[in-house]
């Protein structure tokens, strides 16, 4: 079985080309790094719900849209060794400045998932 690491963060749209560029970047690196792979979307298809859904999760604001990413390992502690290495890699310090963002990092959230089906 595999680790996931999934993320989901609200992009304003003007931002949506500056967004992939930093997303390419970072995803290089972090399958430099042994990520077995790393995918980033932006919502195409995304209804908002009653009660929570992927809008309410991210308070999106008018102009902006919702990304949903993921980036698989082989373990937990493979994730927990390439993500020291990418958080120290000089070419990703630049994005690890909130200013620097397309997006508003106080309302991204992610978390560390173990698969219980892999087919």
């Amino acid at each position: 079985m595999s680790y996931v690491d999934g993320f989901v963060v609200p992009v304003p749209k003007k931002n949506i080309d500056a967004y992939r560029k930093l997303a390419r970047r970072a995803g290089k690196v972090w399958k430099e790094h042994g990520a077995l792979a790393y995918v980033e979307c932006i919502g195409d298809d995304v209804p908002p719900g009653k009660v929570t859904s992927f809008d309410k999760s991210v308070q999106l604001k008018r102009g902006e849209v919702v990304a949903f990413s993921w980036i698989v390992y082989k373990s937990r502690a493979q994730r927990d060794r390439i993500n020291k290495k990418v958080m120290a890699d000089p070419r990703l310090a630049d994005m690890m400045d909130p200013g620097n963002m397309p997006f508003d990092g106080k309302r991204m959230f992610w978390g560390g998932f173990k698969p219980i089906v892999e087919l």
